[in-house]
């Protein structure tokens, strides 16, 4: 893909997470350091693509965009390293670029097993909707080297850059070709897929196994020479699996070999002296080949293979990024909706437990005060629970329960049904307050044996009047008391008419309706000390005035001015 397309997807990711940051409840400051760190991975990608497509750009110096194919050709795109260079491309300097392209695909020459990625990287940015038409060909030729472990290491460093081009997300699939020098005039392919074992013989757009192929003609002289093929290869096939198969399978990138395949040439462009070859068949067979190589020997091109090559998905560069984009916005909607559907799941058990919770507490009554405060808790947050319902009703769900994942709004019925049959209990009575009685000494206010009023009693009646008025509304029960001494029912009439004169004068001078009295005579009836004494019997001659609340005591009387106080107890 293009700058501009890895830099839109960047945009794009950005984007996709502040919509999960206004999705996904978090607090404030979470949200703001999510937005702080998105910015930041933005930025930061942003800057490194522009950072690595100008790494490719001085890369792409060493690829001329002239010799390349055009963007539409759609047929496998071969990187070339290995032995036999100059036998494939010519003697071609090393700083110019080698390119050859036939009918079946196109075969671009890599110097060095170290600039595998970086031609890879090269090419991607002149054609980048080649990434799916990309392989490599590998060449090994037993004849070109002599010692085994350089051979070895140079396959472990091939290993290692194809690893790393495929870590980029590029397939490259593996051609491995091998190269031997023969005597025998025909020349197929010979090929094996992977590990498997069995050979398989491309002459002339026919693929037939080894044996077929060797029974195929009937001149006794071309069978022979097959035959004498098929015993060289089988002895190439085994140095293959030996010397150079299994460094290429390793731990980290197993089974790299996707074709391998064997042709046997009449001429190498070069070869060593004392090479591997030789000195497999000498301890193998104990012959020496003394062949020698030629400067000027053209290897063939492996053209008849290249449809074994798998070729990935051919899209553009637009729809390479409308894809990740799609991938991008799935995970991001996943995401959301996870989310949103674990909020609902909390919203629901939320309102389902409050409603559990106040029907699990019994109606208390008024001694129940704990119970009462309890159901009282739960009924309040029951209120919250239904105006938050009741929003989401009107104005719709919050995006945090959207998406098409609200379910709490069958709990709204009833949760509404629960409020309205909620019966508010009964306030408790207050409890009655009784004033304390006022005391007034009868021999202050009458003489022996009279119910008259002294003159000298009107400061003291004055001082119980502002006491009785500063309760209005009040009953005002004004009671009359009388030692034990005389006639007990001349004591009784005497303290009822000392209660009803007491009556008379507060009436009068603080206009207190009648129904707000009562007047009571006792005698000695109720005595508050011992009446054998003198001071006993003193403080039992007295008029008791006490204030006690009744509901409609002080209303206005609709009666005469001769109406009579309420006798609280028969005193005749």
């Amino acid at each position: 893909m293009t700058l501009n397309l890895h830099r839109a997807l960047c945009l794009w990711a950005g984007a996709l997470t502040f919509a999960l940051l206004v999705i996904i409840p978090l607090g404030l400051w979470v949200r703001a350091l999510g937005v702080l760190i998105t910015v930041a991975c933005v930025a930061w990608a942003w800057v490194l693509l522009g950072r690595r497509v100008a790494q490719r750009r001085a890369l792409v110096s060493s690829v001329d965009n002239r010799l390349l194919p055009a963007a539409a050709f759609r047929h496998p795109v071969v990187l070339v390293c290995g032995d036999g260079q100059d036998g494939l491309f010519g003697r071609v300097p090393a700083e110019q670029m080698a390119l050859r392209v036939t009918e079946q695909g196109c075969y671009i020459r890599v110097p060095s097993l170290e600039q595998l990625l970086a031609f890879t990287d090269g090419i991607l940015a002149l054609r980048p909707s080649w990434g799916g038409q990309l392989s490599v060909m590998f060449t090994v030729n037993p004849g070109a080297h002599s010692d085994g472990a350089v051979l070895a290491g140079q396959v472990r460093a091939f290993s290692h850059q194809l690893s790393l081009v495929r870590k980029r997300g590029i397939a490259l699939p593996l051609l491995l070709v091998s190269y031997l020098q023969t005597s025998q005039g025909e020349n197929p392919w010979f090929t094996w897929v992977n590990d498997r074992t069995d050979v398989l013989v491309r002459d002339a757009g026919a693929c037939v196994s080894l044996d077929q192929w060797q029974q195929h003609s009937a001149d006794s002289s071309v069978q022979s020479a097959r035959m004498h093929a098929g015993v060289q290869l089988n002895s190439l096939v085994a140095w293959l699996h030996a010397a150079v198969l299994p460094y290429l399978a390793t731990r980290r990138s197993p089974g790299l070999a996707t074709v391998c395949a064997v042709r046997l040439v009449p001429a190498l462009p070069c070869a060593a002296q004392g090479n591997l070859w030789r000195q497999w068949l000498c301890s193998r067979v104990a012959l020496t080949d003394r062949r020698s190589a030629s400067k000027d020997a053209v290897l063939p091109f492996p053209d008849s293979l290249l449809n074994l090559l798998p070729l990935g998905p051919l899209r553009t560069p637009v729809q390479r990024a409308s894809v990740a984009a799609l991938w991008l916005f799935a995970l991001a909607a996943a995401v959301a909706l996870a989310s949103s559907a674990w909020q609902n799941t909390l919203l629901v058990r939320q309102v389902s437990d409050d409603l559990r919770r106040y029907s699990a507490i019994p109606q208390p009554t008024q001694r129940e005060q704990k119970e009462f405060l309890w159901r009282e808790e739960a009924v309040t947050i029951l209120r919250q629970d239904a105006q938050r319902l009741d929003a989401y009703y009107r104005h719709g769900a919050p995006p945090a329960f959207g998406l098409g994942l609200y379910r709490a709004e069958r709990l709204r019925a009833p949760l509404l049904a629960v409020l309205a049959a909620h019966v508010e209990p009964a306030p408790a009575a207050a409890p009655v307050r009784i004033a304390k009685p006022v005391l007034l000494d009868s021999l202050s206010l009458f003489a022996t044996g009279s119910a008259q009023l002294k003159p000298g009693s009107t400061k003291i009646l004055i001082k119980a009047l502002v006491d009785i008025k500063a309760q209005p509304g009040w009953l005002i029960v004004i009671a009359g008391h009388t030692d034990a001494t005389g006639d007990p029912q001349n004591n009784l009439r005497l303290s009822h008419a000392r209660a009803a004169a007491v009556h008379a004068w507060m009436q009068q001078m603080g206009g207190i309706p009648d129904s707000c009295f009562a007047v009571q005579g006792f005698g000695a009836s109720q005595p508050i000390t011992d009446n054998d004494t003198e001071a006993g019997r003193a403080a039992n001659r007295r008029v008791d005035i006490r204030l006690v609340p009744e509901a409609g005591a002080c209303a206005l009387s609709t009666a005469g001015p001769d109406r009579q106080p309420p006798v609280a107890s028969s005193d005749i």
